[in-house]
């Protein structure tokens, strides 16, 4: 296995949403601009880091690019259902209610 985050791996990649390749990249910056003032100041623990997080970038910009260039495409919108999971009787109960209201007024 290729040294990186584990979050990060290919088939994780493929399966997220082009805001959430730009949130990563953003984030993967950053933590690579914070490594480099560690390594510059001396207090830097793994310098394997480095070459993980430079490698990170270089697939989120790889996958981003495959999607401008439509070489992949991008994971189909995931449709949430229902939050709440009613029975049968509970949804009768409603639509009893709701008939009952409307014809009182």
């Amino acid at each position: 296995m290729a040294i990186g985050s584990k979050e990060l791996m290919p088939a994780e990649l493929a399966t997220m949403d082009d805001e959430r390749l730009v949130v990563e990249l953003k984030r993967a910056k950053e933590e690579l601009f914070n490594l480099r003032f560690q390594s510059a100041t001396g207090q830097l623990d793994s310098h394997g880091r480095l070459r993980a997080v430079k490698r990170d970038i270089a697939r989120l910009y790889t996958v981003i690019r495959e999607r401008e260039l439509g070489i992949s495409a991008s994971p189909a919108p995931v449709e949430k259902p229902a939050d709440k999971k009613k029975s049968k009787k509970a949804d009768e109960a409603a639509t009893s209610e709701k008939d009952e209201k409307a014809e009182d007024n």
